[in-house]
């Protein structure tokens, strides 16, 4: 493929490149790119909103592109304010680590075994010593970091920003000299982070990266970008029925941005749906099935979708349980506490989410709200147990 036409495919649906006229040009010098991803394992599970990024540096690798995922188990501890209004909770080693260990596995799910090179920037950010930290806060500026957004609006409201916030941008930067970076992707909310990578290539002797950024992909609230933290996510290795049920939920105003960064539809049928839309030629409800499917399928089968809207129906449209519920034998405890047993029987992925589904009434027993009151053991054997509109697990002594 040409290089001019490779940057045409490789720049759709991006939303920032820079610089905008050099990456047919570099990819014309006929060499394999280097082009980096770094993503700091600060939960436990890929979502969609990760995907949209991976996919992109997945048709980087089709063309036969080196991509460099860069593992942030450094950077993690360390926390990215981008975006964010109070200083972040450190996170341990071992938070981390058993982080890192979880969405490596799920990586796979889009990223292929060629032409890709995994690394850790705890290899060359946990051995710097005191000279490295000041010769690399001496190629930024404090001017240039209170340009950032969230940096002066906190300064501006007279809230804490700690010096290791400040350190943040500069190690990420860091991980694109260890790794000569030709390319760095990122959200639209890491642009200036990748910039800085720019910069701080260049003050190191290197030939500066070209930054491109993807647009954030809205949650299933259809209001704030997907994150774990939100619970407005869907996961890369949830049951085929959970995503299909989760896709359905989304507001339809959310619709055409989910078809465009998350269905892995071909770019023709997408404008095709989107102009149908538009036109009022295509019914919402049909045309968000279309986008639960083609979103299982990419991460299950056909048939797992074909299975999974058909157990959306049975539950929706005819009020029935699904067919088929998996069981969890309940311990010896009587009363039995409901958050832990939520967790124990993976209705729920922590405490907290327990806690909130709780309180919204969303855990039910045969249909019938739970409080936060521990329960009586003999009133949950036989009866099933819900969490939100999808999730079921059947009690048995």
């Amino acid at each position: 493929m040409e290089p001019n036409e490779q940057a045409t495919q490789l720049l759709r649906g991006t939303d920032t490149f820079l610089p905008a006229d050099e990456l047919a040009e570099r990819i014309g010098e006929g060499r394999p790119l280097r082009v980096k991803l770094g993503l700091d394992p600060t939960a436990p599970t890929v979502t969609l909103g990760w995907a949209v990024v991976l996919s992109k540096l997945r048709q980087f690798q089709d063309l036969g592109h080196t991509a460099v995922l860069i593992v942030g188990d450094f950077t993690a501890q360390v926390g990215d304010p981008s975006g964010n209004s109070e200083t972040r909770r450190r996170l341990s080693h071992e938070e981390v680590k058993g982080y890192a260990d979880a969405v490596l596995r799920d990586f796979g799910l889009i990223l292929s075994d060629d032409n890709l090179e995994i690394r850790h920037n705890s290899e060359w950010l946990a051995g710097i010593d005191m000279h490295g930290v000041l010769e690399l806060t001496s190629k930024a500026t404090l001017a240039q970091m209170l340009e950032r957004d969230d940096f002066s609006n906190r300064f501006g409201a007279g809230q804490p920003i700690s010096m290791m916030e400040f350190m943040y941008p500069l190690l990420q930067a860091y991980d694109s000299v260890a790794v000569h970076a030709d390319v760095e992707m990122g959200g639209t909310d890491q642009l200036f982070n990748l910039m800085m990578g720019r910069q701080i290539q260049e003050r190191s002797g290197q030939r500066a990266q070209m930054v491109l950024t993807m647009p954030l992909l809205l949650g299933t609230d259809g209001n704030k970008k997907m994150s774990q933290s939100l619970g407005n996510y869907i996961g890369l290795r949830e049951a085929p029925e959970e995503m299909f049920g989760k896709v359905m939920s989304i507001p339809d105003q959310a619709m055409i941005q989910w078809f465009q960064l998350a269905s892995g539809l071909e770019f023709e049928l997408i404008n095709r749906v989107v102009a149908e839309l538009s036109a009022g030629s295509l019914h919402p409800n049909e045309a968000k099935r279309l986008l639960g499917r083609s979103i299982v399928t990419q991460y299950h089968c056909d048939e797992d979708a074909l299975r999974a809207e058909q157990a959306f129906d049975r539950q929706f449209r005819a009020h029935q349980a699904p067919e088929e519920v998996e069981e969890h034998r309940l311990g010896p405890d009587d009363p039995v506490s409901l958050p832990a047993l939520l967790r124990e029987t993976g209705l729920v992925s922590s405490g907290s989410e327990a806690r909130r589904m709780i309180t919204q009434d969303a855990v039910k027993l045969d249909g019938v709200p739970l409080g936060s009151e521990p329960v009586e053991r003999p009133m949950l054997v036989g009866k099933v147990l819900q969490v939100g509109k999808r999730r079921f697990v059947r009690l048995t002594d």
